[in-house]
């Protein structure tokens, strides 16, 4: 990002399935801006993820347009005027200039805008209001994009309390952003701080899925900490995850770094404690039954060995540094290699090397007795040991 009207690169600028979709805009008269997203993170260096067009086309017009194309058109949320237009089987959001009219916190009512300083506006942050033509040249109608996203500072548009009063959301989206954009030597807004302290209480009304969606991608980030500190000292935390705390979180987040393991949301978290995450949340049953056993586990007897033959060697090594971040007591120095250890060992009896000896009841108690044996013997004893012990 150099010189004063930078310019985006990147394999899928040029790709003939997004050129398709410009040229299907601009072919019929009309703009095709990439917007958001996409142009913050290839000014950034970072991989593109989604897509997303902006045009002064209305939604009915991009339709035709596309379709006229030979390029499959999908009205996602053409009331609020987005198409999805389908290009070599990539999705492409191309959605009309848009200007706020009305806004309760939760959803906006918007209308149709002529211009792109208008579409900018209604945006969440000064990073996220760059545009960028389809040939890459940058255009940021507020003046502050550029400078703040070289700056690494992430801004609100205009007044913050404003801003979030459009959409409580954002102050989500805020704490997001800043772990992975922000300058973490720099410090946060002030501004944006004191808005989104007062304002705070608004994440009450929003939908636990919106809410708890918006955590797992923070806790996604390499190093959430600064983010979650600011956000339990401005009370955010605690309506996000009553009762949640960030004790064990820091030494939990340091251990993944040490054990080179990626960022485990899950695992962070089991980590965080407070109100049962899977409710509080609305986290798939999959999630939230997890958590459950890695709080049960981290919590227990279990040794790493035997924690390992049950769960396998990377789910066994979480719940051990999860136990060593809550009990706050080192790990001993061969506890890792203890759980591969243990996933190694394969049981050596079945229910039907217990019979006819055991039957009915007496048979799962048998087996409950001889897998209690065996792994007191650190997985030596074989089924003939076993048996006789029995």
């Amino acid at each position: 990002m150099t010189g004063d009207a930078p310019r985006i690169t990147g394999d899928w600028l040029t790709a003939p399935a997004t050129r398709a979709v410009c040229d299907a805009l601009t072919g019929g008269g009309h703009q095709a801006w990439f917007v958001g997203g996409c142009v913050r993170d290839a000014l950034l260096g970072v991989p593109v993820g989604d897509i997303d067009i902006s045009t002064d086309a209305r939604p009915e017009t991009t339709l035709a347009l596309a379709q006229a194309a030979g390029l499959k058109a999908l009205p996602t949320g053409i009331d609020h005027g987005t198409i999805t237009v389908v290009s070599g089987g990539i999705p492409h959001e191309v959605t009309t200039w848009r200007r706020d009219v009305e806004t309760d916190g939760r959803r906006a009512v918007v209308a149709f805008a002529d211009t792109m300083e208008e579409d900018a506006r209604r945006r969440d942050f000064t990073m996220n209001a760059l545009y960028a033509d389809p040939e890459g040249r940058v255009a940021d109608p507020l003046g502050q994009g550029v400078q703040d996203l070289r700056a690494r500072h992430l801004r609100f548009i205009d007044d913050p309390d404003q801003r979030i009063r459009e959409d409580y959301l954002r102050i989500l989206r805020y704490f997001r952003f800043h772990a992975r954009f922000g300058d973490p030597d720099a410090g946060m807004d002030p501004e944006a701080l004191a808005a989104i302290a007062a304002n705070a209480d608004g994440i009450d009304g929003l939908s636990r899925e919106r809410v708890g969606a918006e955590l797992v991608k923070l806790l996604s980030v390499a190093d959430p900490m600064r983010a979650l500190a600011a956000m339990d000292q401005t009370g955010v935390l605690r309506h996000v995850l009553p009762g949640a705390g960030l004790r064990a979180l820091g030494p939990l987040v340091h251990l993944e770094g040490t054990q080179g393991r990626a960022p485990d949301q899950v695992l962070r978290l089991a980590a965080l404690g407070g109100e049962d995450p899977g409710p509080a949340l609305r986290l798939p049953k999959k999630d939230a039954a997890r958590i459950t056993r890695l709080r049960d586990e981290a919590t227990g007897s279990r040794g790493p060995a035997e924690l390992g033959w049950r769960h396998g060697e990377g789910e066994a090594q979480a719940i051990l540094i999860l136990r060593e971040a809550l009990l706050e007591m080192p790990l001993p120095p061969d506890a890792m290699a203890r759980a591969g250890f243990g996933a190694a060992q394969t049981f050596p009896l079945t229910a039907k090397g217990l019979q006819p000896r055991f039957q009915g009841r007496e048979l799962g108690e048998a087996l409950r007795r001889a897998e209690a044996l065996w792994i007191a013997s650190d997985f030596t004893l074989d089924a003939g040991g076993l048996l006789a012990a029995l």
